[in-house]
């Protein structure tokens, strides 16, 4: 049977991000889509974000700022409909570790509980066989805008899994993505998700990720490690769990490892 690690209530640690996002709101594809272009205005790099936490939250579209800054167009599609996890979860389900060390054994026990009343449904709306073709569509949508040329797909924890499954490919000429970026992926089955890659495909996991552990890192790479004619990288940082803001230099060092490969992949 496939491995397939849980979505961690880590996964909604953290706080909003301070900064005002300088992007626009438009229609996409049937989907409200925040977008944010370099200053010259080229489409011919594209990245799309799709986010458990939907097209609103402040630190994805910080993120696809940063991406616009580098010279890629940014989209973050409303793939949930108008459904995405609240925003509130960030830091009232789970806080950071350094506030989770200082809660005691019922706090921590009524957290795990909320946690899963909250996922579990929200998990079941938007199973893959709801959220991939919204995503597929979206990104074959993008590919029609004018001057667009290469596209990607960056996901985190429930973005992604979809990130990889992107990365598998389209069998139609001229649709799905050129190149893939997940950063501690959630919900993945291991080997049937990553069998399937034909696309190059970066992966930022962490060392102390207890829902993507050393055990499962290591079939990941078995089995990234048998696609010898396929580009992809594994990065695993250390001492990094999964979804913390623990160390900002960790997390700067993942955006810059997306924005380099997809400056390689998509140029």
């Amino acid at each position: 049977m496939p491995k397939s690690p849980g979505m961690s209530s880590c996964c909604l640690s953290g706080r909003v991000q301070e900064g005002r996002p300088q992007g626009t709101e438009i229609e996409i594809g049937g989907l409200n889509t925040y977008v944010a272009e370099p200053q010259d205005g080229s489409k011919a790099k594209t990245v799309i974000i799709p986010d458990a936490f939907g097209w609103e939250l402040p630190n994805t579209r910080l993120l696809a700022d940063e991406y616009a800054k580098a010279g890629f167009a940014a989209y973050i599609p409303d793939v949930h409909q108008n459904d995405s996890l609240p925003i509130e979860l960030l830091q009232s389900i789970e806080p950071p570790r350094h506030v989770a060390r200082s809660m005691g054994v019922a706090e921590k026990a009524a957290a795990t509980a909320k946690t899963g009343a909250t996922l579990g449904p929200w998990l079941l709306k938007h199973r893959e066989a709801v959220s991939k073709p919204l995503i597929d569509g979206f990104v074959n949508a993008v590919r029609l805008i004018p001057g667009t040329n290469k596209v990607g797909v960056i996901g985190f924890c429930w973005g992604g899994r979809y990130a990889i499954l992107a990365a598998h490919g389209s069998s139609e000429p001229g649709k799905g993505v050129d190149a893939a970026y997940a950063l501690h992926p959630s919900l993945v089955a291991i080997p049937a998700d990553f069998d399937p890659v034909t696309k190059p495909l970066s992966l930022a996991l962490g060392e102390k990720d207890s829902y993507l552990g050393q055990k499962e890192i290591g079939q990941i790479q078995e089995v990234m490690g048998k696609k010898r004619d396929l580009e992809h990288e594994i990065r695993v940082y250390e001492d990094q769990v999964h979804g913390d803001e623990k160390d900002k230099k960790a997390m700067d060092d993942a955006a810059q490892q997306g924005i380099e490969w997809f400056n390689k992949h998509l140029s």
